[in-house]
């Protein structure tokens, strides 16, 4: 009898460090998936896998869970590549909304990656983004990504230095004031119901792109302030005076739900102005 209760008290503590943990599972998972539901399964396998171990001879049980979810997620990405489910650029990345700017939902997310950033980490191979993931976002030292990866610590390093150069040069630092963020999302609304194409001009960096992920059409992209202004007023001021205020990936962006589709529009904000607009459209 004392056995089995001592038993269920150690399955209770399992479980209760484990949902201590979650959060931080699910934000590895997510980096290394661009999907929350992907996510949700790397993370739930990590689970049955503490489950059927010995965690009595784990010294360190939320490095263990890291390591674990990472190397499930590796393989998951893998898979999507094998199946060509996941060439890059022919898709965006699964959005986390939140339909509020409350300071309290701000500080939840201020960890969050941009939607912007998750598509320049979907161009890494699998190992650059485990590596910069694990390395650069969660402090994980290069001795215990090197097993993940099979490759030397040296080896882990120079995988974390390529995705380090490659995200620097195509994903710049967003502002860090959401509020600020607001006035220019606000100022390009503005402009988009006005049909205002020098105001919309104005908002927009002059190497802004738009990608657009119309379910079932497809992808594609525009690219410069002009050409994205006159495809806004063309196909989006319509839309405009249904968008609602919503904070996507820890950032301002709208949700609108109008002719019979929900979308998730995610802005970028650099310097000012808006350097990528990422419009996630699926028919309800």
């Amino acid at each position: 009898m004392e056995d089995v209760t001592a038993q269920m008290e150690h399955e209770t503590w399992q479980a209760e460090q484990f949902e201590t943990l979650r959060p931080k599972l699910q934000s590895v998972a997510y980096r290394m998936l661009g999907s929350t539901g992907e996510a949700e399964d790397a993370v739930q396998e990590a689970w049955l896998r503490l489950s059927r171990s010995d965690d009595d001879a784990i010294e360190n049980l939320g490095g263990w869970l890291t390591t674990v979810v990472a190397r499930i997620s590796l393989d998951m990405l893998r898979a999507r590549r094998a199946r060509r489910e996941d060439t890059a650029g022919d898709h965006l990345p699964e959005p986390i909304v939140t339909n509020t700017d409350s300071p309290e939902e701000q500080a939840l997310l201020a960890d969050s990656v941009g939607i912007a950033l998750l598509i320049v980490l979907d161009t890494l191979t699998p190992a650059e983004r485990l590596a910069f993931v694990l390395h650069d976002m969660f402090d994980v030292p290069f001795e215990e990504i090197a097993p993940i990866v099979d490759r030397s610590p040296t080896a882990a390093r120079k995988l974390a230095s390529r995705a380090r150069q490659r995200v620097r040069g195509a994903a710049p630092d967003p502002e860090p004031d959401i509020a600020r963020q607001r006035e220019v999302v606000d100022a390009f609304l503005a402009a988009s119901r006005a049909g205002d194409f020098e105001g919309l001009v104005a908002v927009l960096d002059p190497d802004v792109v738009f990608r657009l992920d119309l379910a079932p059409a497809g992808f594609r992209e525009v690219h410069g302030a002009g050409d994205v202004a006159r495809t806004v007023l063309a196909r989006g001021s319509r839309f405009a005076p249904h968008a609602r205020p919503a904070i996507v990936n820890g950032m301002a962006g709208v949700i609108v739900d109008a002719a019979g589709r929900h979308n998730v529009v995610a802005f970028n904000v650099v310097d000012g102005r808006i350097r990528s607009i990422d419009l996630i459209s699926v028919i309800t």
